[in-house]
Parts: structure tokens; C-alpha cells; sequence
């Protein structure tokens, strides 16, 4: 059984998703503390969605090039999480950019906030039913909620079975507790974490031990698989050389049996 410990040893690589107007680098500095409590098991990788979000009117109708959006779900091309039934412009560009990221990456796990998280369940549904490259092994998931947009409604039909870790404040005014609990919902034995704020990615020190026993858990169960799957392949190696010996063994009998023939035939 492989061992989860010291340093120099196999980390978990994470796709991380930002939330609504953030970008990389904005999420990759809020999850600072987040990311050193983890930095032994885990490697994240932060990519910036590839849509401006509409400009502020306190920035006076200009658009702030690191405010950005994974779709829009409002004819205005704005987004707002509660907004039902509404567009998703701009989804499937934003798709393709995180399956080839993800490609690129080698990732193991998504991680989510937000607009992120809520990014993160459509994706996990999506490979669940084969329609994208992407094979999430577990997913984590910050105030996440379900998309209302009309073409992502039949999304939820059925559990995801990956493990899952669900994060929400019971005084978030944005995306509120039954909004993430009803995402949590879609997912198969979610495990839930509460913190009594508002909308933000907790990292306190009280959440430390939680946030290590998960992907502690998920690094295990990576390294175990990994281990299974080269034991099957060395063994599949062993026994591809075992048959061609053995053939390489007949052919001379073979051979013989065949000039034997053409010597009865003369």
C-alpha cells in the first residue's frame, strides 16, 4: 500500500476555479492560507476565465480587464447565481478552455467558488455522463449552488459519485446556505463543512484538520489506484512475453511438421 507522507513525494494537482468577476491571480491570493495548509498533499492550478465581466457603475461603464466570468446567465450579459432560466452565453468557450487546461495540467481534482463551484458541479455532471474529456477524481466545492440556466437545468438528473467536499457560510446573503446545500444535494455522500460567515473561502485554523483528512483521503486513493493499474500492467506485460516465448517455442516444430509434408509430397 503506497504511503502518504514526506516531501519530494507525489502531489495532488487541483483545477482551481475562480469565483464571478475575480480572475487567477485575484483567487490563486485569497486561497493563500488555504494553500499552505495544503501544500504538502496538494499542487493547485489556477487558470482566469476567458470573458471580461460587464463594467461596474461605480467604475464609471468602464470594464475592468481582471474582473472576469465563466458565462453570463442574464441578457445583459451579466451574472447572478439566483437568475432562473436565463442564457448561458459564453459557457462553452469557457469549457474548452478548462478541458484543455486540464489536459495540459494533468489534473486530479476541481475546486471551486462561486461561479467556480457552481462550474465545478455542471463539469462533475458532465463527466459523469461522458461528455467531456475530463475525469474528476473529487471535487471541492465553495458556496457552490446550481446553475439556473435553462440549457443546464437537465444537468442534475442524477448523482455524481466522485467524493466531494462542500463548503458554505450560514450568513451568506449571496449565494445562500439552501442554495449551496441544494447542490450539495446532487452529489452522492457529499461531506459538508458550515462556517458562520458570509461569502467567502474559509481557511481558519479550526477547518485545518477537515480540509488535510480530505485530500489526504484523495491522495491516497490516487496513489493506490495508481499502484493497481501498473501492477495490471506489468502483469498484462508478463504474459504478452510469456505468449510470444511460447510461440517462438512451436515455431521450430511448426517448421518441421511443414518440410515434413513437403517431403512426403515429392
Amino acid at each position: 500500500m503506497s504511503k502518504v507522507s514526506g516531501a519530494g513525494e507525489e502531489k495532488l494537482k487541483v483545477l482551481a476555479l475562480h469565483g464571478y468577476r475575480q480572475n487567477a491571480d485575484s483567487f490563486k491570493s485569497k486561497l493563500g492560507s488555504f494553500r499552505k495548509m495544503l501544500n504538502k498533499y496538494v499542487e493547485f492550478v489556477f487558470v482566469s476565465a476567458p470573458h471580461p465581466a460587464a463594467p461596474l457603475e461605480a467604475d464609471g461603464g468602464e470594464p475592468d480587464p481582471n474582473q472576469r466570468s465563466w458565462w453570463f446567465n442574464k441578457d445583459d450579459r451579466t451574472f447572478k447565481g439566483t437568475n432562473q432560466g436565463g442564457p448561458a452565453y459564453g459557457f462553452d468557450e469557457s469549457l474548452r478552455l478548462v478541458e484543455r487546461t486540464w489536459q495540459a495540467e494533468g489534473c486530479h481534482g476541481l475546486l471551486g467558488f462561486s461561479q467556480g463551484a457552481c462550474f465545478v458541479g455542471l463539469l462533475c455532471d458532465l463527466s459523469a455522463r461522458g461528455m467531456t474529456t475530463m475525469k474528476p477524481q473529487f471535487a471541492v466545492v465553495a458556496s457552490g449552488f446550481r446553475s439556473g440556466s435553462l440549457v443546464h437545468l437537465n444537468y442534475y438528473e442524477n448523482k455524481v459519485q466522485i467524493p466531494s467536499l462542500h463548503i458554505f457560510g450560514e450568513t451568506d446573503e449571496i449565494i445562500t446556505k439552501d442554495m449551496s446545500e441544494a447542490l450539495a444535494d446532487t452529489f452522492l455522500d457529499p461531506e459538508v463543512v458550515t462556517h458562520p460567515g458570509g461569502h467567502y473561502f474559509p481557511a481558519q485554523a479550526s477547518l485545518k484538520e477537515t480540509y488535510v483528512d480530505f485530500f489526504r483521503d484523495q491522495l491516497q486513493q490516487h496513489l493506490e489506484a495508481k499502484e493497481l493499474q501498473n501492477a495490471t500492467e506489468e502483469n498484462s506485460f508478463h504474459l504478452e512475453g510469456q505468449e510470444e516465448a511460447e510461440e517462438s517455442a512451436l515455431q521450430p516444430v511448426h517448421e518441421g511438421l511443414q518440410n515434413g509434408s513437403d517431403s512426403d509430397s515429392d
